[in-house]
């Protein structure tokens, strides 16, 4: 499967199926802390990703002013 990151920017490949909470894990991020999406829609901790799939992974932001 192939995982985009951001910040700062790459690709890496990965041998699946694999869980989303499994690829975080070898990743070393936290799942609270990142979303994982795959064709635009974000996936939960127990979706299973196949060998084809292609996902991006984004660190969750938030701010603004009060």
């Amino acid at each position: 499967m192939k995982v985009v990151l951001r910040n700062p920017t790459r690709e890496l490949e990965f041998d699946g199926p694999l869980e989303v909470s499994v690829l975080l894990q070898r990743l070393d991020l936290h799942r609270e802390a990142h979303l994982v999406i795959e064709d635009g829609t974000l996936v939960p901790n127990d979706k299973v990703l196949g060998n084809d799939a292609v996902v991006e992974v984004r660190s969750v932001i938030s701010g603004g002013s009060p």
